[in-house]
């Protein structure tokens, strides 16, 4: 009877979706370890404590509305560690495990997510904890693939491609005109140590990858629901883009999941499928329920996406489940970074501070950072864009280096004042472009920077509330 709702040639896309997803959520707790305590920690720069005294439940359901404390939160951190390394063996448990663990998962990443503010408002966030929930129904290798959950993977894809098509299309016009990548590599959020390489390729070169972009992103998806082997194909097609944007920049595990749900058009092909058992029948009616709550769910995506007004990056509700997604739908045609200096007294002279990802010193090389994520560093990057994005957090954060804080200044690659804090911090904004290749020759450099102003002027403590 439940014939239907099983898909044993999928065996290979299901391993390999569920334990890229294992280590996509091994990155994400391990970021959130590393880097809460001066971030979101009861000495953070927008402390948990604070936000869920101002935000019920409903608005942000998390475990950290039941308790929070430091110690807690890493406790729960360490939870989705072991969590995550067990799962990557899940496939030898039963089905009750495979459930109950990756619910967990799941569960423990929502509660961070839903207290991380700013922090983590990006994209892949939510596509994060998306995939997740599906992996939920996905089965371990003891049972075939449950169709609709493989569909449902397909359509995730849809969704992260085809709107980040469409925003581009409808966005900026350098998208339309081709022109996109005379700026992007050089001004993306966090350059990577290729991305001055991919600068410096012809004009030309460029205008092809913004073709292949449209193809990728407003053709290819449909195909991922065409018959085998063209979705295979069709999937193959995202992974070598994906691929490609990993190599040329930094977007914390984007790409990585992009490339995971691609596999899910994938089919087994010529490779047999082990011995598997089909679907128990209250298990095949939980997918059955899962696909209704998904189709009910894709209404404010799919309006999102067919309407004028579309958004990138949208949680329509607080689980994070039937998101929208997009990206770069404009494009910046010039670089500015914020730097911060220090100075130990009045007539001192400055030292700047250098951060782990964003470009500082113009002689260093960008670092490859990606599948992780720096999130400070990206806020830096819209920081530079407009003083409105640290309205939440930048003063924290000149406070914090007033007073040499150790959680803070963990999230930096160098402190200029290790011994005792400065009397003084100020940043000032600069542009920043990219070396040609004789300027890297004669200089060994990798930007050359240009003071523009004044972003905030001297602060001492007393200077601040």
């Amino acid at each position: 009877m439940w014939d239907w709702a099983a898909a044993p040639d999928y065996w290979i896309a299901r391993f390999a979706v569920a334990h890229l997803v294992a280590i996509t959520y091994l990155l994400g707790f391990v970021s959130a370890l590393r880097q809460f305590r001066g971030l979101l920690g009861e000495r953070g720069l927008t402390p948990i404590p604070r936000f869920l005294a101002h935000v019920p439940f409903r608005e942000s359901p998390s475990l950290f509305h039941l308790h929070y404390s430091d110690r807690f939160y890493a406790g729960v951190c360490w939870a989705g560690i072991a969590g995550s390394a067990l799962a990557l063996f899940a496939d030898l448990a039963p089905l009750w495990a495979w459930l109950v663990l990756w619910t967990l998962l799941w569960l423990l990443y929502l509660s961070i997510v839903n207290v991380g503010q700013v922090w983590y408002s990006f994209g892949w966030e939510s596509l994060l904890l998306e995939a997740g929930f599906l992996v939920i129904f996905l089965g371990p290798a003891g049972i075939a693939p449950p169709t609709l959950v493989v569909w449902l993977l397909c359509w995730l894809l849809f969704r992260v491609e085809f709107g980040a098509g469409l925003i581009k299309m409808r966005g900026d016009s350098c998208w339309r005109d081709l022109t996109a990548l005379y700026y992007h590599h050089e001004t993306q959020p966090m350059p990577g140590p290729l991305s001055r390489w991919f600068h410096r390729l012809p004009r030309q070169v460029h205008q092809v990858e913004v073709v292949a972009n449209h193809f990728t992103q407003l053709v290819v998806p449909f195909l991922l629901f065409a018959p085998q082997p063209v979705a295979t194909a069709a999937g193959l097609v995202v992974v070598v883009t994906q691929g490609w944007l990993m190599l040329s920049g930094n977007f914390a595990w984007l790409n990585l999941l992009t490339i995971t749900l691609a596999c899910s058009a994938m089919s087994s092909g010529p490779f047999e499928p082990p011995p598997m058992a089909g679907l128990p029948p209250w298990f095949a009616v939980l997918v059955l329920v899962l696909a209704v709550v998904f189709a009910v769910l894709s209404y404010a995506p799919v309006r999102n996406m067919l309407g004028k007004r579309q958004v990138m990056n949208r949680s329509f509700n607080k689980l994070h489940l039937g998101n929208t997604y997009g990206a770069f739908g404009s494009i910046t045609r010039t670089r500015y970074e914020v730097v911060v200096e220090g100075a130990a007294d009045v007539d001192g002279q400055w030292r700047e501070y250098g951060f782990k990802g964003k470009p500082g010193d113009p002689h260093r090389r960008p670092p490859q950072v990606a599948p992780y994520h720096l999130r400070l560093d990206w806020l830096m990057w819209f920081l530079a864009l407009s003083p409105g994005y640290g309205r939440a957090w930048l003063p924290g954060l000149i406070k914090a280096l007033l007073r040499n804080d150790e959680h803070v200044l963990r999230l930096l690659r160098h402190n200029p004042f290790p011994d005792r804090p400065p009397l003084l911090i100020r940043a000032d904004l600069y542009r920043y472009r990219f070396t040609t290749r004789a300027e890297r020759r004669e200089t060994g450099a990798f930007w050359i920077r240009t003071r523009v102003g004044d972003f905030v002027p001297p602060l001492t403590l007393d200077d601040l509330p």
